[in-house]
């Protein structure tokens, strides 16, 4: 009684209901439409573009339109839209999040809301969680959209940049979350508008949501250039640290992940490598490496942060499981690993254009999106996006059997009672997946299995290519596999014949995840559409997400704790301390989340700035207003910075030398009277405003005499934006070392956010003053005074 009360105040009974009457008036239209011809039928995309242009909302044509999808796909595809998919839609049209279980349809759900949205002719972005995926949902549904005169595209990853703007041109396009905010970097990147592939940002609908928005949320995209620098010094780095301990040459903090050397740990660095003191300022960049390389050694695990492969270092996504292609560990850390495995160490990257995955989407006019795991995470969802989480009901009822968690107290118990429990299963003739949070474990796991001869699949990071055939065939009789988090999310797990007799498909999940939204989608794995099935965590206290829990209150716990024979905790309440530390390392990675982000927030307000600097220069039919602009801004900022009264006797100093300069050098580029300043006093602050001012007008005056359409203005065209390139690449680095000092400056009882706000501003003006300096005298240097003749 009261979960429906709790249910009534959020809304979601209200919504259900209004969900429900959308429904009914569809089903209402059906039978007229399916006495209507193809042409009948594929006339409706035009009225309804035509709705749209004079002023009509997606809401207004939603009933029409989901009735003309549902009657084409029946046509098409041969599939009907049932009841709970139409919901789900109607949410998705409304920019909201759908959480719809495991195998409710969820590609064809995509349908309604894309038909409707691609009608504006702005572009409609479906995005999936790989490329396999957004591969097999394009060339299932691309029929459907043709029929109704929609253009459909695939945006993959190395593709031709002709295919990529081709893709984007279509109504809808398919792809993943980080080609698309890579292409948007990119694009910030090119020297000319034919190069650009994206339009501007309208609609995205994004399957498995919370793992694109909230799970890969902590990492940024990163575009990056090479660096050659100190590449030979991590090999010979990584012998010398490769033999430190822990408690002797440094302290590790597994809760946080920190590392602190010791003093023993710096004189053994000193003596190796014949430095006298390796916290001397010139040894940043040397000690830097060191810690990296500790890094490395200590925290970073094979087969669990990373897999060798091909001589190459990939990355593992810790919530999929899935190798996270094109990606690098960043500042020197892949490199760290690279000499540490012994492969081929790859040239550094700098980092050239970034962005969080918060901001890219925060960059689209609409928004939703679809799970089968939003509710756990509502509240960062409205937070963080403005989206709200709409839970759909199943299209037939759960039958799943989701059995208490059991809490072994060691890690061999737990593997013992998870062997059992599969060959108990396996007996019967059951499938089993098993879900596990590493490839490592996973491996560990099989080990024990072959042990005992029983026959079972692997499918993880390493088996990636073979994901969507071994995945289909869990669900067959007697089938055993194992699986990271990745648990072919996306791929549907149909029961063999005779399966559903014996009671379904069984789950046992290894150990829980840092995020229960992770566990639900383990679970959602059986039991769909209406099918048996069950599902058990088996977990121990030595499993890693105890390793992040306060330290003094874990060993409270484990003191009073009573076992079984058979290790099994049955007190103090284990599931409910479990859950608890779920919940608290949960809330640990939001507040992450949400410290990035409030950093970022202010690194993402100066990128837009920069951007739009970069587009007016690429899209400018009249150039010579771009560089009038920039004189104006040069030349406010140094009379601001002359008349400031705030002004220490040092930084007064260097203004007037600057203006000084100004003076000497736009006369001499302009042949402005070039004795004329000879007398100058540069203690004479008026003397000096007048010179600048008199010097900077017949600046003005040259450029407005220039013809625009020279070959002058299109080389200072490129000259803006590759300069504007290479200082914001500089001024990246300047605000990643600010960064790294935000947390010290916060025990100095000031607000960390606004001392890093303060200072990124005021880096980010001297980029911008830097900026408008360089191009005004390139400016000058091709477009002279000779040139007004």
């Amino acid at each position: 009684m009261l979960h429906s009360i709790k249910k009534m105040i959020s809304g979601e009974i209200i919504e259900l209901k209004q969900l429900k009457k959308i429904v009914s008036k569809i089903n209402a239209l059906e039978d007229s439409f399916t006495n209507k011809t193809d042409i009948e039928l594929q006339t409706y995309t035009t009225s309804f573009r035509d709705q749209l242009n004079n002023g009509a909302t997606p809401e207004e044509i939603m009933l029409e339109a989901f009735a003309v999808v549902r009657e084409a796909s029946k046509r098409v595809l041969g599939m009907r839209h049932y009841d709970a998919q139409l919901m789900g839609g109607a949410v998705l049209t409304q920019s909201q999040i759908a959480q719809m279980q495991t195998g409710e349809g969820k590609t064809l759900v995509a349908t309604l809301p894309a038909y409707v949205m691609a009608l504006h002719g702005k572009g409609t972005h479906i995005i999936t969680a790989n490329e396999y995926l957004a591969s097999r949902d394009f060339e299932q549904m691309k029929p459907l959209f043709e029929f109704l005169g929609l253009t459909v595209g695939l945006n993959i990853s190395g593709i031709e940049n002709e295919e990529k703007q081709a893709a984007y041109n279509c109504d809808i396009t398919y792809g993943t979350g980080t080609e698309f905010g890579f292409d948007y970097l990119r694009d910030h990147m090119v020297q000319s508008e034919e190069q650009l592939v994206q339009r501007p940002l309208f609609y995205a609908l994004i399957d498995e949501v919370d793992s694109i928005l909230i799970d890969e949320a902590r990492t940024p995209l990163i575009l990056a250039g090479k660096s050659h620098e100190s590449l030979n010094l991590f090999p010979i780095m990584q012998l010398v640290i490769s033999s430190f301990k822990d408690e002797e040459d440094y302290n590790y903090y597994p809760e946080t992940k920190q590392i602190v050397l010791l003093d023993n740990g710096a004189d053994r660095l000193e003596e190796a490598f014949g430095i006298d003191n390796v916290y001397d300022r010139e040894h940043r960049e040397f000690m830097h490496i060191a810690m990296q390389t500790l890094r490395a050694k200590v925290v970073m695990r094979k087969d669990v942060d990373y897999i060798v492969k091909d001589d190459k270092i990939m990355i593992v996504d810790p919530y999929t499981g899935r190798i996270m292609e094109g990606r690098t560990f960043s500042d020197g850390l892949h490199q760290a690993i690279e000499a540490k495995e012994k492969v081929s160490i790859k040239e550094e990257n700098n980092t050239q254009a970034s962005i969080m995955i918060q901001h890219y989407f925060r960059l689209y006019k609409h928004v939703s999106g679809m799970t089968g795991s939003a509710v756990p995470s509502r509240d960062e969802f409205w937070e963080t996006y403005n989206l709200r989480v709409t839970e759909i009901p199943t299209n037939k009822p759960n039958k799943r059997i989701d059995m208490e968690t059991l809490v072994y107290l060691t890690y061999e118990d737990k593997m013992k009672k998870i062997v059992e429990e599969t060959q108990k299963y396996h007996k019967m003739g059951r499938p089993v997946l098993i879900g596990t949070t590493s490839i490592e474990q996973s491996e560990k796991l099989s080990s024990y299995l072959n042990d005992l001869e029983i026959e079972h699949s692997i499918l993880n990071a390493k088996t990636v290519e073979d994901e969507a055939e071994l995945i289909s065939q869990a669900g067959q009789m007697n089938k055993i596999m194992l699986a990271t988090n990745m648990a072919g999310r996306g791929t549907d797990i149909t029961l063999g014949e005779g399966v559903a007799e014996l009671g379904g498909l069984h789950i046992i999940g290894t150990e829980l995840h840092s995020s229960a939204r992770i566990d639900m989608q383990l679970r959602g794995r059986g039991g769909r559409q209406g099918d048996p099935g069950s599902s058990q965590f088996i977990i121990s206290l030595e499993d890693e997400l105890f390793h992040y829990y306060d330290e003094e209150e874990f060993t409270k716990y484990k003191n009073k704790l009573k076992t079984d024979e058979t290790g099994l905790v049955i007190s103090s309440n284990p599931t409910k301390f479990v859950y608890n530390v779920q919940n608290v390392i949960e809330g640990m990675h939001f507040s992450s989340r949400s410290h990035l982000l409030k950093l970022d927030d202010i690194n993402n307000d100066q990128q837009r700035v920069m951007y739009n600097y970069r587009e007016k220069a690429l899209k400018v039919e009249n150039m010579q207003m771009l560089i009038i602009d920039a004189m104006h801004e040069r030349l406010n900022t140094l009379l601001d910075e002359l008349t400031d009264s705030n002004l220490n006797d040092v930084h007064e100093s260097g203004i007037i030398n600057e203006i000084m300069d100004e003076i000497k050098i736009i006369s001499m580029l302009t042949s402005y009277e070039e004795d004329a300043f000879s007398s100058l006093n540069s203690e004479n602050k008026e003397q000096l405003k007048e010179a600048l001012e008199a010097v900077y007008e017949k600046a003005f005056e040259i450029v407005n005499l220039t013809s625009s359409d020279s070959e002058e203005w299109r080389n200072i065209q490129s000259y803006y934006t590759e300069t504007l390139d290479r200082l914001w690449i500089g001024h990246l680095n300047n605000l990643h070392h600010l960064r790294e000092g935000i947390s010290i400056r916060g025990y100095g009882q000031e607000d960390p956010y606004r001392l890093y706000s303060f200072d990124a501003l005021h880096l980010f003006q001297e980029m911008l003053h830097t900026f408008f300096r360089d191009a005004i005298r390139y400016n000058f240097q091709v477009n002279g005074v000779n040139k007004e003749q």
